[in-house]
C-alpha cells in the first residue's frame, strides 16, 4: 500500500490499522464522535510499529515484530496525542498479538472478543493475523498530570463517544478494560505502579525526561516492567535540547536496530531565520499532517522567534537545536568568519587544551589584531587538532610536541596559555624549553578566571565594534556551538558539553587564545620582536 511519500511493502498488522479506524473516533472539535482516519504519517508509523517478521510464530509477543519499540519525533500540532490514544486503545482491546499467517478464508470478528459493534475483517492469504491481549495492562507516562492529559483526555473522549464504551469503564485516574485489564497514568509524582508487569507503555514527550527530574530512570524502570510480559512501548516527543541528557536523546543516539525511529527532517542548509526558507522547512516536517494550515504554523513560529528562536525551531521546525543555555549564539560566531593568511613571523598567542583517551587535543592561535585561526604543521600542513579516535584511541604526544616546536619557530609567539591536566609533564618541558614567561599554566577549572575568560570572548563575538574574526575552522565552529553554560555560584558559569558525544575542546583553546591575546595587549607587549624564521 502507498500513501503519498509512504510505501508499505512489508508484512504488518493491517487488521490493527483497520480496527483503529473502525473503533477510534475524533476526540474533539466539530467532527467529534466521527470515525477517525489516520493521517499518512500516522498510518506509516502504525504500520512500522506493527511490522511482523516473516519468521514469526503464532503466540510470540514482542519477538514476533520487527521492532521492539518505536520513537516518533514530530513538531507541535501534528496530532501525536490523539494518535497515541488510538495505539493505546488498540493495545487495550484490539488485535495486537500476532496469531500466525492467514492461509485463506480466516477473519477477525469483534463479537468473539466481547465487542458488539458488528465489525469484521477478512484476511488475505499470507497476511499476518492477530488477536487482543488477554489481560491488557497499560501505562501512560508523562512528567505531570497536565502532560499526561495530552493522551489521557482524547483517550477518555474516544471511549465515551465511540463503540468501545461498552468494553471500558472510564475514570479520572485509570480506565478499566473488561474485568481484569486497565490503563493507568504514571507521572513523576505518582510512580507507585512502576515495576509492575505491563503489556504496553506509551511514554509521552520523552524529550523532557531528564536525569535532573529523574524521569530517565522512571522510563527505564517502566521498560523493564515490559520485558517479563513480552510487552512493547512507544515514545512520542518534540525534538529535545541537546544540552540535556534526556530519554529521547538516549533513544535517538542508541545504535540498537530493533527500535523504529521516525524523525522527518528538512535539509540542514535551510535557515529557520529566513521566512521563505522556514516555510519550506514546515512543508517538509508537516508533510502527512493533512489537517495542518501552514499559515497558522508560520504565525505561531514567527511570534515565538521574537522571544525564543531556538524553541521555535525545535517545536515547529522539528530540529534538535541548543536552548537558551547555549554559550554563544552560533549565528554570531558564523558572522565573524573571515579567513585570511597569517604570514610567518607574525606576533601571535596560542591556546592549548590537551586530553588523551577520549576528548580532543589542539592549539588555537590569535594575532594581535584579533584574528583567530587553527595553525597547521608538517609538510602536509595538517591542522593542529588531534582526535584520539584517529590514532588508535590515544593522542600522539610526540607529534603534538613537534607541532608546537614548529609553531614556535614559524611565528613570534608572545605567550602560550596551556590547560595542564593530563599534560603536566609536557607543559613543564615546554616551560623549560621556551621559558616560564612564554608558557603559562592556565587552569580552566578555576571558576572565577574561566568565567571571566569566557565572557571576554563571548562579548567580543557579539559586539559589533570589536575586530574579532576567525578562520571558520569547522571543528572549532562545531565545538563552539556544542558548548553550554553550566551555572555556578555568584552568577558565574563554566562550560560543559551539550552531550558526551559533542566535544568542546577546541572551544576551550579558542577561549584561552583570546584571553592570552587580551592579556598581552593589556601588558603592552603586542609589538613584534625579531624572529628569524627559516621554514616554508
Amino acid at each position: 500500500m502507498a500513501t503519498d511519500e509512504f510505501v508499505v511493502d512489508f508484512p504488518t498488522l493491517w487488521v490493527t490499522i483497520d480496527w483503529i479506524e473502525a473503533h477510534c473516533v475524533v476526540p474533539d472539535g466539530s467532527a467529534q464522535g466521527q470515525p477517525m482516519e489516520l493521517y499518512p504519517w500516522q498510518l506509516w508509523c502504525t504500520a512500522n510499529h506493527y511490522r511482523v517478521k516473516p519468521t514469526a510464530q503464532a503466540g510470540q509477543k514482542s519477538t514476533a515484530f520487527h521492532y521492539r519499540r518505536s520513537q516518533i519525533i514530530m513538531p507541535q500540532k501534528t496530532g501525536k496525542g490523539p494518535w497515541g490514544a488510538t495505539i493505546t486503545l488498540a493495545e487495550a482491546a484490539g488485535p495486537t498479538v500476532f496469531d500466525g499467517f492467514a492461509g485463506g478464508g480466516e477473519f477477525y470478528d469483534c463479537a468473539e472478543f466481547g465487542c458488539e459493534c458488528g465489525w469484521r475483517y477478512i484476511y488475505e492469504p499470507g497476511e499476518p493475523m492477530a488477536v487482543p491481549q488477554t489481560t491488557p495492562l497499560i501505562q501512560l507516562l508523562a512528567t505531570s498530570e497536565q502532560q499526561v492529559a495530552n493522551v489521557f483526555r482524547p483517550l477518555q473522549s474516544m471511549i465515551k463517544n465511540g463503540p468501545l464504551v461498552d468494553l471500558m469503564r472510564v475514570g479520572e485516574e485509570f480506565i478499566r478494560v473488561g474485568d481484569m485489564g486497565r490503563i493507568d497514568k504514571v507521572t513523576s509524582s505518582a510512580t507507585s505502579r512502576l515495576g509492575n508487569p505491563i503489556t504496553f507503555a506509551l511514554q509521552d514527550e520523552t524529550g523532557i525526561y531528564t536525569e535532573t527530574n529523574k524521569m530517565v530512570r522512571v522510563a527505564e524502570t517502566m521498560r523493564r516492567g515490559l520485558a517479563g510480559m513480552g510487552g512493547r512501548s512507544m515514545e512520542t516527543t518534540n525534538p529535545w535540547d541537546p544540552s540535556e541528557v534526556s530519554t529521547a536523546r538516549k533513544t535517538h543516539e542508541s545504535k540498537t536496530v530493533d527500535v523504529f525511529k521516525f524523525f522527518p527532517q528538512a535539509p540542514a542548509g535551510l535557515s529557520y531565520k529566513d521566512k521563505a526558507q522556514r516555510r519550506k522547512i514546515h512543508a517538509v516536517v508537516y508533510a502527512g499532517s493533512t489537517h495542518i494550515d501552514l499559515d497558522a504554523i508560520e504565525g505561531e513560529a514567527a511570534e515565538l522567534m521574537e522571544t525564543d528562536p531556538s524553541q521555535a525551531e525545535r517545536f515547529f521546525g522539528n530540529r534538535i537545536v541548543a536552548g537558551t543555555n547555549a554559550w554563544v549564539d552560533g549565528a554570531q560566531w558564523d558572522a565573524r568568519e573571515a579567513p585570511r593568511e597569517v604570514k610567518p613571523r607574525t606576533r601571535i598567542v596560542l591556546g592549548f587544551d590537551g586530553s588523551d583517551l577520549d576528548d580532543w587535543t589542539g592549539f588555537r592561535a590569535e594575532t594581535m589584531t584579533g584574528y583567530q585561526f587553527t595553525p597547521t604543521y608538517g609538510p602536509n600542513r595538517l591542522p593542529t587538532i588531534w582526535n584520539p579516535a584517529d590514532y588508535g584511541g590515544q593522542v600522539p604526544r610526540l607529534e603534538v610536541d613537534a607541532a608546537l616546536d614548529e609553531l614556535m619557530r614559524r611565528y613570534d609567539v608572545a605567550v602560550l596559555y596551556a590547560d595542564p591536566p593530563y599534560w603536566e609533564t609536557e607543559v613543564d618541558n615546554w616551560a623549560d624549553r621556551y621559558g616560564e614567561r612564554k608558557v603559562i599554566r592556565w587552569q580552566t577549572r578555576r571558576v572565577v578566571q574561566m568565567h571571566a575568560a569566557c565572557e571576554r570572548l563571548k562579548t567580543d563575538i557579539a559586539k559589533a565594534a570589536t575586530t574579532f574574526s576567525h578562520d571558520g575552522c569547522s571543528i572549532t565552529t562545531e565545538h563552539v556551538k556544542n558548548a553550554r553554560a553550566a551555572a555556578r555560584p555568584q552568577e558565574r558559569y563554566v562550560l560543559r558539553k551539550a552531550s558526551q558525544s559533542q566535544k568542546i575542546d577546541m572551544c576551550v583553546t579558542s577561549i584561552l587564545a583570546h584571553e592570552a591575546a587580551g592579556d598581552i595587549i593589556a601588558a603592552g607587549k603586542a609589538s613584534a620582536k625579531k624572529n628569524y624564521y627559516y621554514g616554508t
